[in-house]
């Protein structure tokens, strides 16, 4: 089953180019990110579908959460797949700071994103490491670390954290407060439900991607990487 959830993670999985208007720490406004495979690092109390579904769409997730930053963009969906498959990573999960630095060059990324994420009954912790492709080093390991922000019932003001962190750490400017908001707002089952559609998708399964996209469509309406994988699934 890993082998297949690898499919839809490597079907989705993007980076996100940062366009910013000030330099970054002296160097290039222009940054390059690349998000890649999150491993599952341990999670109990719902079934493994559950957590293989998150597996895929959790990088997916904050790829589109760090890509609705004003000065984000998203390059094309395929690279981050093909450059994996030349390299033989394609079903990694696990990516020290060299592998990061490797896949993150092979892009023409500045950064490379990899992490973990753990779901114990619930108590839902994500651990991202932002790695600069120009020293090979962990330039910062970000966290959900609040306690009061461990619900998983708050996945998506989790993730939108996590992002916030994630472009702090590149010296970009915060999100805009309605951007931010936007992002936190989103329900954790229409999140749920598009990793579900991802996961899905990377089988083969186009009928139970589409029904589970259009369920996360229908708990947020304004979900656009739903909207796009339920287009994609329908057209193929």
């Amino acid at each position: 089953m890993r082998r297949t959830v690898q499919g839809a993670i490597q079907c989705m999985l993007v980076g996100a180019v940062v366009l910013s208007g000030t330099e970054l720490r002296g160097q290039d406004a222009r940054a390059t990110i690349a998000v890649l495979p999150f491993e599952n690092s341990g999670s109990y109390g719902q079934d493994r579908e559950a957590f293989d579904a998150l597996e895929a769409g959790l990088p997916a997730i904050l790829s589109a959460t760090l890509a609705a930053h004003p000065a984000v963009t998203v390059v094309e969906r395929g690279r981050l797949d093909q450059t994996l498959g030349q390299q033989k990573l394609a079903a990694a999960h696990r990516w020290d700071a060299g592998s990061a630095t490797e896949i993150a060059k092979a892009t023409g990324a500045r950064y490379a994103v990899s992490g973990s994420f753990a779901d114990f009954y619930g108590k839902f912790r994500i651990n991202a490491r932002v790695v600069d492709a120009q020293t090979g080093q962990i330039l910062k390991v970000v966290s959900n670390d609040d306690p009061k922000l461990q619900d998983r019932a708050q996945l998506g003001a989790i993730l939108q954290v996590v992002a916030d962190r994630i472009v702090g750490a590149m010296g970009l400017a915060p999100y805009p407060p309605d951007v931010a908001a936007r992002r936190r707002g989103v329900p954790t089952d229409a999140l749920t439900e598009f990793s579900r559609g991802i996961m899905f998708e990377g089988r083969g399964e186009r009928a139970k991607a589409a029904e589970a996209y259009q369920r996360a469509l229908t708990s947020a309406p304004d979900l656009d990487e739903a909207r796009s994988g339920l287009r994609r699934v329908k057209a193929g």
